[in-house]
């Protein structure tokens, strides 16, 4: 069993569900894991990889923890914003 539990600073759901993962995104959070582990925040930044959010309609669906940031049909380039606005540039504050 594990000694200690992490908490981390910033959490990024992901939803997955059959609709988001057709529409990317299964690979947007590989793209986020990607860039964490580039950038040295595997201990301050988790990726959660959610089942259906019921928001079918707006996939990809991901959100931003703790900024409560909701993204809907979001793109790579429109993803690597939101990481930058939301993961990197709020960690400043």
């Amino acid at each position: 069993m594990s000694k200690g539990f992490d908490i981390p600073d910033k959490v990024i759901y992901v939803c997955t569900g059959s609709k988001c993962k057709k529409k990317g995104g299964k690979d947007i959070a590989r793209m986020f894991r990607s860039m964490i582990k580039d950038m040295g925040l595997k201990n301050t930044v988790e990726i959660v990889k959610t089942d259906c959010t019921d928001r079918c309609d707006f996939a990809p669906v991901m959100s931003m923890q703790p900024d409560n940031a909701w993204l809907h049909h979001v793109n790579e380039r429109q993803a690597q914003q939101a990481f930058q606005d939301h993961i990197i540039n709020s960690s400043k504050s």
